[in-house]
């Protein structure tokens, strides 16, 4: 039985630089796919909800969803929330960290969008709002401005 010849380093690069995104075209626009991710955590009880437009001040994404959990538990859930409704539209993230912990979840949807899930604790400790001051918060693009209320004094 023969084996496989292993590929050269010049075979793997090619490859490499040849490889482009394989996840399935999304159905949705980024600013639907933005509408949706904030929906379903606040369908979940998130907590201070918050879009910020980095597409001027940042060339690794446009949108950043902000967001908290008051327990682990709830920050799983959130996370969970959200990848159902975008995989149901065939929206299916780059890299997903933190779940294991649950105490911050980032969900990286490539040059689209970014999401941070945090516990409560974790985001005033990382303060994401400040390290992107120069970045206009677009919440209110996203979501019911009553919805957005009820958030932001939970």
């Amino acid at each position: 039985m023969e084996s496989s010849a292993i590929p050269s380093q010049q075979e793997i690069l090619s490859r490499l630089e040849g490889r482009s995104d394989d996840r399935p075209s999304a159905e949705l626009t980024a600013a639907e796919q933005m509408r949706n991710a904030v929906q379903a955590a606040l369908d979940r009880k998130a907590v201070n909800v918050k879009v910020l437009e980095l597409a001027e001040v940042s060339d690794f994404t446009d949108l950043f969803l902000i967001c908290s959990g008051t327990n682990e538990r709830q920050v799983k859930a959130i996370a969970d929330a959200i990848d159902e409704v975008l995989t149901k539209n065939k929206v299916k993230p780059l890299h997903i960290e933190g779940q294991n912990r649950s105490r911050w979840i980032l969900m990286d949807y490539g040059g689209d969008m970014v999401i941070h899930i945090f516990h409560q604790e974790a985001r005033e400790f990382y303060d994401l709002e400040r390290l992107w001051s120069d970045a206009p918060v677009v919440t209110d693009r996203f979501a019911d401005p009553g919805e957005l209320a009820a958030s932001a004094s939970a």
